[in-house]
Order: C-alpha cells, then structure tokens, then sequence
C-alpha cells in the first residue's frame, strides 16, 4: 500500500484503516517527539503530548479535515496540546500554592496534638453521618471513586451520588467550627 502519498492515507485513516494509523506514528513519531521535547524540555510530558495527539488523531479520524499538510496538522496538534497541558498545569500550581498557604496556616494555629484532635473530631463527625451519606462520602473522599464509578457500585444515579457528598459537606461545615474547615479541605479536598 501507498503511504506516501498523504491523501491517500488521510483517506485510509478517515476509513479506520490501522495499518495507515500505525504508518502515520512510525513515520511522524520521531519528529513529532523532537519537537514537543523542545516546547517542554521534559520527556514524559512530551512523550504524553505525542500520546495525546496520535490518540486524537485516531479517535477524530472520520472527521479528519487537513487544509494544509498532514505534517503541518500534526506540528500544530502538537503544539495545540502543549498549550492545553500548559494551561492545565498552571491551574494546578495556583491550587498547589493556595494549599500550601492554607497547610502552612493549618500548621501555625495548630500543634501537633490538637492537630490530631482536629482530625479526630472530623473522623468522628463523620461516622456520624446518615448511612447511606457516610458510604458515598467515604467511597468519594477516602476510597477516591468518582461520581460515576461510585453511582455504578451502588446503583444509583450521579445525581443521588452528587447530592449525598453536597449533604456530607453541608452536615460537616455545620457541625465543625469554622477553624476545621482547612483541615477539612487538606483531609477531604472539599468542593
């Protein structure tokens, strides 16, 4: 088959053809990576990007519209990708720096031992909680299940799964003093 010619293997890749797929990483993949390294200096990022992109390619081949060269749509995916993972990494660090801020306030105004009672008062508070409350909450905050993994365990809707970890949060903040309310950001990372 005639890879090189590139409308023909756009319109292989448009007819979810692998062979031309697995053409077009082998034949793109070195340069693409070469050039998401200079945008990142970091390999795993790189090496996440071109994943990224070779992913999105495949998934978004039907509608596949190339205007200039196949080449010149993959350098700019590339490129599209490192400023979407920019972005993304630029919010997490301005969370990263307000909880940094908020531990190093948690610590100042608690010791360690009334750390621990602050902890303690949470972990009783909320085995306090409603049954069926505490169990979604838990497998939320402590087990790390999403909303959806947690409504396909229990066999419920999002929606009952969203509205027990609001009711969880809401019982808490009522029932804790506001100076808990950092460490229970910290412990639960509170919406």
């Amino acid at each position: 088959m005639d890879f090189d010619n590139t409308e023909i293997l756009i319109d292989r890749l448009r007819n979810g053809e692998e062979k031309a797929f697995i053409y077009l990483v082998d034949w793109y993949n070195h340069r693409l990576f070469g050039y998401a390294l200079t945008l990142t200096n970091d390999h795993a990022l790189a090496e996440d990007i071109l994943q990224n992109v070779f992913l999105r390619t495949w998934e978004q081949r039907k509608k596949l519209h190339i205007t200039s060269s196949l080449q010149n749509y993959l350098f700019k995916s590339v490129y599209n990708e490192f400023i979407n993972q920019y972005k993304k990494k630029r919010s997490t660090m301005i969370l990263e720096q307000k909880f940094f801020e908020g531990l190093e306030k948690a610590v100042v105004t608690h010791d360690d031992s009334s750390l621990e009672k602050v902890i303690a008062r949470i972990t009783s508070e909320i085995q306090e909680l409603p049954p069926k409350c505490k169990e979604v909450f838990l497998l939320s905050r402590k087990e790390g299940l999403t909303n959806l993994e947690i409504a396909h365990h229990l066999n419920v809707s999002i929606k009952t799964v969203e509205a027990q970890i609001t009711r969880a949060f809401k019982i808490l903040r009522d029932r804790l003093d506001v100076k808990y309310e950092t460490v229970l950001f910290f412990l639960l990372k509170t919406p």
